[in-house]
This record gives structure tokens, C-alpha cells and sequence, in this order.
């Protein structure tokens, strides 16, 4: 996980600081609805995938 996390800062360093702006302006409601999104499709992708 830290490598795929870690590529975008690698690449583009200035999009990535743009990146956490962008994501620090976020409501907690918004992101808690992105993290379950995310976790959703996450354990989705294991159980069809393993």
C-alpha cells in the first residue's frame, strides 16, 4: 500500500501538494463518505478477487 501511496508525491510532487489542499478543504462529512466509498470498494475488490 505505501508504494502505490507513495508514487503520485514521487512523480508530481507539486500536484500532490495541491492534492492535500484540495483534500484538507473537505468537509469531515464528505470525507467519511469518500473513506467508507473507499473502504467499500476495497473489501469488495478482496473478496471477488481472492
Amino acid at each position: 500500500m505505501l508504494v502505490l501511496e507513495g508514487i503520485i508525491p514521487f512523480l508530481s510532487p507539486s500536484r500532490w501538494r495541491g492534492m492535500v489542499e484540495v483534500i484538507a478543504k473537505v468537509d469531515d462529512r464528505q470525507m467519511r463518505r469518500i473513506g467508507l466509498l473507499s473502504m467499500s470498494i476495497g473489501a469488495i475488490a478482496l473478496f471477488f478477487l481472492r
